[in-house]
């Protein structure tokens, strides 16, 4: 059996992969009633607030329209809008939040504050970006991948430049969980924890997964069915960063290439934002005082036809809401793994004492969230 509700949502290391599998399936199945047009309201009369410690386009946007999308109303907390970690304490914070919320996302610095905050409080805390882990990024990235290469098992993901932080390890704990094929390339200073790495190694020796660490670009992208990379350096980060980090990875930039190596079945990813050209403040500083067009991937690339990265971001929100939404009581919270959402054998399964509407097994419509009668659950 499956149960997600009240879970928090803090790195894909506490998911098991038929867990993974079937919040990617709840995903497509609310992408395909957005894209319908059908409603979906099933947290109507919640609230949740949003913590950003570091600013965000996806990820801002992406919880806003996936709450309001499910009914919810929406507190977004700016980098001035918290006194988190400044005047009042994390713990504080999370059970002074408890108490007017139904649920934390939290993005900002230290995995350890947003695990702090789930500690300490009465509602799901869902983590929008740490320096460890990006876990809503790696299920928009999955559902993504299911959707152009025909399913996760046994592909091949290659990840090109810095896998020491949040993109890298959480690719690698995501593949090694659904049974991938991953690659980190990048030279050995900028491979994963070592630590990490033990871990999923040990996982992928349940799931039949594959962890590769290459140093030569070439060699990596041999048959891989995605190429995927990141920025080189994060914004804030002193320009004698962005000399050392061009310096060390300038040979692992996606380009034409690298992406003819990798084969025309090959799709390209990034998490964007992405420096692919001059028009940003900072790749225009950066392009003219390193002497380069692009950093990470060319624009040629970015733009061409193998790449998916705005399938990808689109997903970030489609992936969110199936976050969210088994937090509560709903048809989502509990049913067996193999069991397809919304079905008879489903809704018999679900949690929730509430009566749910009447579907068959083949209209696969979101079950309306009944709210009379449903409290805030208690953790």
């Amino acid at each position: 059996m499956i149960c997600l509700k009240n879970k928090d949502f803090l790195k894909l290391l506490d998911f098991t992969p038929e867990e993974i599998a079937y919040l990617l399936e709840l995903a497509a199945d609310l992408k395909a009633k957005k894209k319908a047009g059908i409603p979906h309201a099933l947290c109507q009369g919640k609230n949740i607030a949003l913590i950003f410690e570091k600013t965000s386009t996806r990820t801002r946007c992406a919880f806003e329209v996936a709450g309001h999308d499910l009914g919810m109303g929406v507190t977004y907390l700016d980098p001035t809008g918290s006194q988190i970690g400044k005047k009042e304490s994390i713990a504080d914070t999370a059970r002074v939040l408890s108490r007017m919320f139904d649920g934390i996302e939290y993005r900002g610095f230290g995995q350890s504050i947003v695990e702090e905050l789930a500690q300490y409080a009465d509602v799901p805390v869902w983590n929008g970006l740490t320096n460890e882990f990006h876990p809503t990024q790696i299920l928009a990235d999955f559902l993504t991948i299911q959707e152009h290469c025909g399913g996760l098992k046994g592909k091949k993901l290659v990840y090109m430049g810095d896998a020491r932080y949040n993109m890298g390890n959480s690719l690698m704990v995501g593949c090694a969980k659904m049974g991938m094929h991953f690659v980190a390339c990048a030279p050995e200073k900028y491979f994963p924890d070592a630590a990490l790495i033990a871990e999923c190694q040990a996982i992928a020796m349940e799931t039949g997964a594959t962890l590769e660490f290459q140093t030569d670009p070439a060699k990596a992208v041999q048959g891989a069915d995605v190429v995927y990379t990141d920025v080189w350096v994060s914004m804030g980060e002193p320009v004698e960063v962005w000399k050392e980090r061009i310096a060390d990875l300038a040979l692992y930039q996606v380009n034409a290439q690298l992406m003819a190596q990798a084969g025309e079945k090959a799709v390209f990813m990034h998490c964007l934002p992405a420096f692919h050209d001059h028009k940003t403040i900072v790749g225009k500083e950066m392009g003219e005082a390193f002497g380069r067009d692009a950093m990470e991937v060319t624009d040629e690339v970015f733009e061409g036809p193998q790449s998916i990265v705005f399938d990808e971001a689109e997903n970030r929100m489609h992936t969110i809401k199936a976050v969210m939404a088994p937090r509560w009581c709903t048809a989502a919270a509990t049913i067996p793994a193999s069991t397809p959402p919304w079905t008879s054998t489903a809704r018999s399964m679900c949690c929730c004492s509430t009566a749910l509407p009447t579907t068959t097994a083949t209209d696969r419509s979101f079950p309306v969230w009944r709210s009379a009668g449903i409290t805030t659950p208690t953790r």
